[in-house]
């Protein structure tokens, strides 16, 4: 009974709101009543989960709840969802009136020109040359800063957040610019990378006990380059056929079973200078493209020769609204080959939450990530832990590895997936990996000038450069004419029957596979 008194004030309050008119001292976009219909609807929300938390508890008591992954990956209360819930979730967050139902972003003129129109497909199929003479290390740091209390913006989230519903699917929805970091989603999975010596050590390991335990170590260590640590912000979402290509020079001396190697006390200056020296080296190479638009679905490839290792991965983002946050599953999976060892790894990918994003945004991890080897009987679980309602620490990760056959586990590993991690073997020893003192061997790209008109450096240029300045509108305005012209490709192709052919991979069943993979040669 008192729900629904609540429910019914609400629907109240929103009511009036919408009904104020769209100019005057007090009007329907006033800051304020934004942020009071918002969290209004949150709150709600809120209780009706709760609700329906105590209701189940009353039929189950004594046991143990969790909460548990949906089944497009977002975590959820388990149970029947009490009636002011649904509502919620069917409409309770209504849009603004029509006058006001779109946003706008502000847009100036410039004299810069974008990269050039997208090829037909044909034109488009055809192999590029990737010379690795071409190929300079990284110079960009493009360090981002976490967006703060976003005063300034704040209006333009609440505009945007009034026109959500609970659950709603945010592929198709514009994002504001200014949450964007100077990359695109590609070039961020080709970060995950930043530890090479570590992924090549998985290979190095002598036993297949060794080999999932180093990779294993190496999961966790990659999220925090990856990731850029807990920033705020997001990649540009890929254009269908952009690619991206880079490559490691790895020092061979760095390259062995990591629970004996010392690469985490190895200087960052070290390893640059070996880096530099190809003799020494193994050569790590890297590819991705985004190879659908509806739904986006990005592919990577990397692979060393020498090792004779790859990994061939396909990943769909889906986001979704959760009321004072953004949930972002990662659907797909990735499957690591040691072809010398005729082992294949299938594993998966945590999803992300976007918190607090009214007051000063942040990011975690969330979920269970599993890590399977059929031939060898091991799998991990590797759970990013969300952080508590009350208490509690953030970027929590405990992992699991397992001999299957004997039900053994061989390896604990618990920390914080961009700190501090503690691991501990069968045997009784313990290792500690501090992520933040890894060193980081920087990749190798070409320039902008030798890179094709899909490549994302050059593809996303004058955005990033525009970031870079902080002139927001001008980013926008360049962002705008790449997402006219992929709608405007799409709908092209649409009215010719002509289905996107991507470049380097292809569709096996459910998932995509690079056009040439190290185990096809």
């Amino acid at each position: 009974q008192i729900m629904s008194q609540a429910e019914g004030q609400q629907k109240n309050l929103v009511q009036a709101i919408e009904a104020l008119p769209n100019s005057g001292p007090l009007t329907a976009l006033d800051q304020d009543l934004l942020l009071l219909k918002a969290t209004s609807a949150a709150t709600l929300s809120c209780l009706g989960e709760c609700l329906s938390l105590l209701q189940q508890s009353m039929h189950q008591v004594g046991q143990q709840h969790s909460r548990t992954m949906s089944s497009e990956g977002i975590l959820g209360w388990p149970g029947p969802k009490s009636q002011s819930t649904e509502q919620l979730k069917n409409g309770a967050l209504s849009s603004l009136s029509s006058a006001s139902a779109n946003i706008t972003w502000a847009i100036v003129p410039s004299a810069a020109q974008d990269a050039p129109a997208l090829q037909p497909n044909s034109e488009h199929s055809a192999s590029e040359l990737i010379l690795v003479e071409d190929e300079m290390t990284d110079t960009e740091d493009n360090e981002e800063e976490d967006l703060g209390v976003m005063d300034d913006q704040r209006s333009v989230i609440l505009h945007l957040i009034s026109q959500l519903k609970l659950g709603m699917d945010l592929t198709r929805v514009v994002l504001p610019t200014f949450i964007l970091e100077k990359r695109s989603l590609l070039e961020m999975y080709a970060n995950f990378m930043a530890h090479p010596d570590l992924f090549l050590s998985i290979a190095a390991g002598a036993t297949p006990e060794e080999r999932i335990i180093c990779f294993v170590e190496y999961y966790l260590t990659a999220f925090h380059e990856g990731r850029k640590g807990a920033v705020a912000k997001k990649p540009y979402n890929p254009i269908i056929g952009e690619t991206f290509h880079c490559s490691w020079d790895v020092p061979k001396d760095k390259v062995k079973a990591f629970r004996t190697n010392g690469a985490s006390t190895v200087s960052k200056d070290s390893a640059k200078e070996l880096g530099q020296d190809q003799s020494t080296c193994y050569k790590l190479r890297f590819v991705a493209e985004q190879v659908s638009h509806h739904p986006p679905v990005s592919c990577f490839y990397c692979e060393c020769k020498e090792k004779k290792m790859c990994v061939n991965a396909h990943v769909w983002t889906k986001s979704k609204f959760m009321g004072m946050s953004i949930g972002v599953s990662m659907v797909g999976e990735g499957v690591l080959h040691l072809l010398e060892h005729e082992e294949e790894y299938v594993f998966t990918l945590p999803s992300a939450y976007a918190r607090s994003i009214l007051t000063i945004p942040w990011v975690e991890l969330g979920g269970k990530v599993n890590i399977n080897c059929a031939r060898t009987g091991y799998s991990a679980t590797v759970t990013f832990h969300t952080k508590p309602f009350y208490g509690g620490k953030v970027h929590r990760v405990t992992a699991e590895v397992k001999h299957n056959p004997t039900n053994t586990i061989v390896c604990k590993a618990q920390g914080e997936w961009n700190g501090t991690l503690e691991f501990t073997y069968s045997n009784g020893d313990t290792k500690v990996i501090d992520t933040t003192k890894l060193p980081v061997i920087r990749k190798k790209i070409r320039p902008i000038a030798n890179q094709g008109p899909l490549e994302s450096r050059r593809l996303w240029q004058h955005v990033t450069n525009s970031l870079k300045e902080g002139n927001i509108d001008a980013a926008t305005e360049h962002k705008h004419r790449l997402e006219e012209r992929q709608r405007a490709e799409e709908r092209q192709r649409a009215a010719l029957t002509t289905p996107w052919k991507p470049k380097y991979f292809a569709k096996e069943g459910d998932g995509w596979l690079y056009v040439n993979p190290l185990w096809k040669t």
